[in-house]
């Protein structure tokens, strides 16, 4: 259920409102805009109307919501969200953001090494995993704590804010203490307790589709998060799994045009982990901007023969640099800018 207030409703209004909603049992999610304010009320519809909302000082309309997600839909939030990472910082806004750096953070020269590149390469935030998933339980698994501090110590140094996936409900904290942005891997889109862990926080959170899951399951892995009173979600399209060989994923272009039909929440695109191919991260760049994306996560090595994890797929310093020149031409052909 949705609850939209009039332009003019006051601050005592709206709260009487809260108030009245947790006396029922339900839970009130508040999204304040530009000129509205708007509650989603999370529960059963059938103790609402049982109680009529729309009778009460300031209310403008009470409409229920059709999708079986209630708080990531356009009926909650007709217009986009721009999700804040630091001053000057968006992701959602007109200008497309460049999340770069490598696969995993490998030593502190590294990392210095690469943070530095791809600022003045263009990027405006800084990615490195210190916690890195991996299929074979033999292969590098990150530098932990280590890691993140070398991770923050980058970050002041060059005054670029940074992402970086956690993976354990453990952790949450730890992570949130030195990054700006946490992110949930493909292989933990769907593990409820993690998401409803980083829902407690106020952190943005990129949240990567299941190497399977379809649209409507990563919007309802989404909800997870906001119905924790976390709105500063970003969706990101990192590929899914096809019968296809050529390529590590299949990247749905499509995904991005029907999320954003969807859902109000920003989305970005990962093509890295997509194609697995460095060579092919460039055309599929410039595709996923084309199709709408408000992102890019793109993967950057000094080395990548030499890499830890996943050279394959990285680019290096120089290529990433004429990448985001070319990628500027196509944002200036769909009104966007880099």
């Amino acid at each position: 259920m949705i609850i939209v207030f009039k332009k003019d409703a006051t601050k005592n209004e709206i709260n009487d409102l809260i108030k009245r909603v947790k006396k029922l049992g339900l839970k009130a999610m508040v999204s304040r805009g530009e000129e509205r304010t708007i509650v989603g009320v999370i529960g059963p519809e059938d103790i609402v109307r049982l109680h009529p909302l729309d009778v009460l000082p300031g209310v403008d309309k009470v409409m229920p919501v059709l999708a079986p997600y209630k708080l990531v839909s356009r009926e909650f939030k007709k217009e986009n969200s721009i999700i804040k990472i630091r001053e000057g910082i968006e992701i959602g806004s007109e200008k497309i953001a460049i999340i770069a750096g490598p696969c995993s953070i490998e030593s502190e020269s590294q990392i210095d090494e690469i943070a530095g590149k791809i600022k003045e390469g263009g990027a405006g935030i800084l990615r490195g995993g210190a916690f890195k998933p991996r299929s074979s339980p033999y292969t590098f698994q990150g530098l932990g704590e280590e890691g993140l501090k070398m991770l923050k110590a980058v970050s002041d140094k060059f005054n670029i804010p940074t992402a970086t996936e956690v993976m354990d409900t453990r952790d949450v904290d730890l992570v949130a203490k030195y990054t700006d942005i946490l992110q949930i891997g493909a292989r933990n889109m769907q593990n409820f307790n993690l998401l409803k862990e980083v829902g407690q926080t106020k952190k943005p959170i990129i949240l990567k589709r299941g190497l399977s899951a379809t649209i409507k399951e990563l919007l309802m892995s989404a909800e997870y998060i906001l119905s924790e009173g976390n709105f500063n979600v970003i969706l990101c399209e990192r590929g899914i799994r096809t019968f296809e060989e050529f390529t590590r994923n299949t990247l749905d272009l499509s995904a991005v045009p029907s999320i954003k039909m969807l859902s109000h929440l920003p989305v970005i695109v990962d093509p890295s982990h997509a194609c697995g191919k460095w060579g092919l991260v460039a055309p599929l760049s410039k595709a996923a901007v084309a199709c709408g994306t408000d992102g890019l996560l793109l993967e950057v090595h000094s080395n990548p023969k030499e890499a830890l994890s996943d050279g394959s797929q990285q680019l290096l310093p120089e290529n990433f640099n004429n990448l985001v020149g070319e990628l500027r031409s196509v944002a200036k052909a769909v009104g966007r800018q880099i």
